[in-house]
């Protein structure tokens, strides 16, 4: 807990730990004293505007509205090294810090979004910091290349398979995640032994490569329920797929750019099978309405798609298109 001598000298209650041969303190501070005694870059001579000019206000504002919400949880540690205008000093038989309530008290090594957060919030919780004194320089440089290239974040696919279970799905976001799930365990999928929930795998097509491509279809899908989405996407991609292997391109679906570029062309292809058949969608169907687009495709074209869906599909599109006729 902190005590005041006055309005400008803070104590707070510390733990010494010794890492190889750095040492540092550990302790919890209000939000709101993090916010006014913190900075980011020495090259900097105002700590609000070198926040301003160095992060992103939008996921600092983020954070501080997940603060105010009174429901908000930051349980890591701040990293911090502490500058010579906070004239830190260890009182209290090794047991309490002592520093000055300054501007530019504390250069902040890892953890500058949720400082900037604090400053953008109304509301003040105790967060876990982590203190270090006297480092030189180079020392504060090399902290920060390692903390920030040594921690590994959690991949976006991770995110994705976990919002579910943290019910913090968006609507669009559940019906694709339903989507996906089908595609991942129904035993006559098309992807089925092709799909990767959880992590990015060569040769398998993650949540996120899913997500994107069918993002824009939203707009068409309409009411459906994911049944239905899956069973017209699943007659469509397994008619797409069919015709890659005749082209001896087999598993190309898993590059993200084909899978892409084949779900933008869905709608197209469907309102051909649509107008010409009627529904229900069928394999067969789709199969006779991409089998023409498929003569005019080349095998290196998909097996060699390059980094734009977008092109891929103008490319596919306007081959589907030479390809129809009534």
């Amino acid at each position: 807990m902190a005590t005041k001598d006055s309005d400008q000298t803070l104590r707070y209650s510390i733990s010494l730990v010794t890492q190889g041969r750095h040492k540092f303190f550990t302790l919890t501070m209000p939000s709101n004293v993090l916010a006014k005694t913190c900075f980011v870059t020495t090259r900097d001579e105002d700590p609000r505007d070198g926040f301003q000019r160095v992060l992103d206000e939008k996921r600092a504002q983020e954070i501080a509205d997940y603060i105010d919400t009174g429901f908000g949880t930051i349980p890591s540690s701040i990293v911090l090294s502490a500058q010579p205008d906070a004239q830190l000093t260890v009182i209290g038989k090794g047991k309490t810090i002592e520093f000055k309530r300054t501007k530019k008290a504390f250069l902040v090594l890892d953890g500058q979004h949720r400082v900037f957060g604090f400053s953008l919030a109304h509301t003040s919780l105790r967060v876990p910091v982590v203190v270090y004194n006297e480092l030189s320089r180079k020392d504060e440089s090399r902290l920060f290349i390692d903390i920030n290239t040594k921690q590994r974040p959690v991949s976006n696919e991770l995110l994705l398979d976990i919002k579910k279970l943290a019910e913090y799905e968006s609507d669009d976001e559940k019906l694709i995640g339903e989507v996906f799930d089908l595609f991942t365990t129904r035993t006559e999928s098309p992807l089925l032994g092709l799909m990767s929930p959880a992590e990015r795998k060569k040769g398998a097509i993650s949540r996120v490569t899913f997500n994107a491509a069918l993002r824009p279809l939203l707009p068409i899908l309409g009411e459906s329920d994911p049944s239905e989405i899956y069973d017209a996407l699943s007659a469509f991609l397994s008619a797409f797929i069919k015709g890659a292997d005749r082209l001896k391109a087999k598993n190309v679906i898993t590059k993200p750019p084909v899978f892409r570029a084949a779900i933008l062309l869905f709608p197209e292809a469907a309102q051909r099978v649509k107008d010409k058949f009627g529904k229900p969608y069928s394999i067969d169907n789709f199969s006779e309405i991409l089998q023409l687009m498929f003569k005019r495709v080349k095998v290196k074209t998909l097996k060699h798609p390059g980094n734009s869906h977008k092109e891929l599909h103008a490319f596919l599109s306007k081959s589907l298109k030479t390809g129809f006729t009534l």
